[in-house]
């Protein structure tokens, strides 16, 4: 069982690496940060394109230093609470998606089974790439995979 720190309620930083606290679930984290990210892409997905990927890139440099610094905060590279790093993956896998209930259900659906089960790079990613750029870089990987079979996905049925 995942056990959150005391201080993802009273530092800002680790509030926000905590996925807005989601990733203080002490069972499946990392898809409770997924799942709370959900609603987030409902809002970020009435931007402008250009717009959603200026938010992301910057979610995920901000995410870097967020990451990195609750890690060190906490003493433990990773913590399985950390999570802001599935919310820019799953916002990722949902590049020019339609704002569907359908599609939102698909693009949490493989961007989990790609984080979970990690195949290559992911893996290797995760395994040799650390601190905050690491932390965050295997997700984004997930993200990307995920994002291109839901793009095909997409294709084949229109």
């Amino acid at each position: 069982m995942n056990r959150a720190p005391a201080s993802v309620w009273r530092n800002p930083i680790h509030f926000l690496a905590f996925g807005l606290g989601s990733g203080a679930s002490p069972w499946a984290p990392g898809t409770v940060g997924t799942l709370a990210a959900v609603p987030l892409w409902y809002l970020l997905a009435q931007l402008p394109l250009v717009t959603y990927l200026l938010v992301v890139l910057a979610a995920f440099a901000v995410g870097c230093w967020l990451c990195q610094r609750t890690s060190e905060d906490l003493g433990v590279h990773d913590h399985g609470g950390i999570v802001w790093d599935e919310f820019v993956g799953y916002w990722v896998t949902m590049i020019a998606v339609p704002v569907a209930p359908l599609w939102a259900l698909l693009g949490f659906v493989l961007f989990r089974v790609f984080d979970i089960l990690k195949p290559w790079p992911i893996r290797w990613a995760d395994q040799r790439v650390h601190g905050g750029f690491g932390i965050m870089l295997d997700d984004l990987i997930a993200g990307v995979f995920a994002a291109l079979v839901l793009q095909i996905i997409m294709h084949v049925i229109a």
